[in-house]
């Protein structure tokens, strides 16, 4: 599809269950290709993105039999039983995709090269192949440091303490992979908290991880055994539901979001919508596997702005979209500073949202790491009007959520992308009363 039409409705309600949460998805189909024997995976995510790493394993020598959308058993070859795949691995969009198998292949016998779609194109790719590098790999990026990434094989790895510059679970992520192949221990030291999903599912195919504060250490093992994993819904995806019941939910119960992963490195988000008064509701938490999973109820709530504390801003950073419709909806003014790593992601996520801003009649002003945002909470926040995602789903899905507190129809341009993250994501919408309308012009 090429657009979505969103128009006005007076509320949502009942309960929705979000896909598989796409970090944990990734890291699933690539970690059992490295164990001994067979892992099985429940509540996988199948979008573009994570099918893009499935092929990119099967290409890679491991077999994995998909039995159901979400049901994946992958056949493990061990940690040296990847082959070369004789041909570049395309990552589609998949940013999770290059760097973490940028880091699983800096360790391998064989040359890689890894490339992806005109978006993904651009991507900063230094960030990861500078540490690697440093490790003894060799890895290599375009005169701009983006993709094609090349990766030379045959080089045996050092491991290394590396301070990482910027907090980033993709950067980490990728070291720590390269360094259950290096000589020795391998330390990475982050500014600040970033997603730990890695960290606890090496731990749960055997990997000696140490955390201690912002310090990860992983000893590198002699073999990976095979898992039964269960996958959470995907806290980024529940986020866009989060803030439509905050908008629109239309009695006292509130919107029900099923199976949430709320691990504590991801949820940064909750904390910043209670900060702005929001009533949203833990419910049955449980385990599933290492990751903390619970049920939320979200009312409708009156959101006052507020200046978004730095500390929250890397546990926050793919919900943004969605928290500046939330904010545009707040009495008063929201400042949000420190997140300058918006500009590197599937498009320049300040940019694009301040067009689309304009385009609806939202008060806001740039800001080089961040945006002001003067909020209207009485009546339409936002005109109706088009915009262009700029290919871009949390984009195009956070606008898709704004149609609740619009005057009109919104019209939102270049929606393919959706399903990268969130297949069905229309779909669901549509079940719980959002009216989002897709189409081919």
């Amino acid at each position: 599809m090429d657009s979505y039409e969103a128009r006005p409705v007076p509320g949502i309600a009942g309960a929705v269950t979000v896909p598989g949460d796409k970090s944990i998805s990734h890291r699933s189909v690539m970690l059992a290709g490295i164990a001994q024997g067979t892992s099985e995976v429940t509540g996988f995510l199948p979008s573009e993105d994570c099918l893009a790493s499935m092929r990119a394993m099967r290409a890679l020598g491991v077999e994995v039999l998909q039995r159901s959308p979400t049901q994946v058993e992958i056949r493990g070859r061990g940690m040296r039983g990847l082959k070369g795949a004789g041909r570049p691995l395309d990552m589609g969009n998949a940013g999770t995709a290059i760097r973490l198998f940028t880091g699983l292949l800096a360790a391998q016998d064989f040359d890689s090269d890894l490339v992806g779609d005109s978006s993904l194109m651009k991507r900063p790719m230094e960030r990861v192949a500078k540490p690697l590098r440093a490790m003894g790999a060799d890895v290599q990026t375009s005169g701009g440091g983006t993709p094609p990434v090349h990766i030379r094989g045959g080089h045996r790895l050092q491991g290394l303490a590396y301070a990482m510059p910027v907090a980033s679970a993709q950067v980490k992520s990728a070291i720590l992979l390269a360094g259950l192949y290096a000589h020795g221990a391998t330390t990475v030291i982050s500014p600040a908290v970033s997603r730990d999903h890695s960290e606890r599912m090496l731990e749960s195919f055997g990997v000696h991880v140490t955390t201690q504060g912002l310090t990860v250490r992983l000893e590198p093992p002699q073999r990976l055994e095979g898992q039964r994993l269960c996958v959470p819904g995907d806290f980024s995806s529940a986020a866009f539901f989060i803030v439509a019941a905050l908008l629109g939910a239309r009695n006292g119960g509130g919107l029900l979001i099923r199976n949430v992963g709320l691990n504590p490195t991801r949820t940064g988000l909750l904390e910043i919508l209670r900060l702005m008064g929001a009533d949203i509701e833990t419910e049955d938490m449980r385990a599933s596997g290492a990751e903390p999973v619970a049920d939320l109820r979200v009312r409708a709530s009156a959101l006052k702005g507020i200046v978004v504390p730095p500390t929250l801003v890397p546990l926050a950073i793919d919900e943004f979209p969605v928290l500046f419709i939330a904010a545009a909806c707040a009495a008063g003014e929201t400042l949000v500073t420190g997140a300058e790593e918006l500009r590197v992601k599937e498009s320049d996520r300040i940019a694009a949202m301040s067009e689309g801003f304009a385009a609806l009649g939202v008060e806001h002003a740039v800001l080089p790491d961040g945006m002001h945002i003067v909020g209207r909470p009485d009546g339409a926040a936002f005109q109706g009007g088009s915009l262009d995602s700029h290919g871009d789903h949390r984009i195009a899905m956070a606008f898709s959520v704004a149609s609740l507190r619009a005057a009109g129809p919104i019209r939102v341009r270049d929606v393919a992308n959706v399903a990268t993250s969130f297949p069905g994501f229309v779909t669901l919408a549509q079940s719980a009363g959002l009216d989002i309308q897709e189409s081919a012009g």
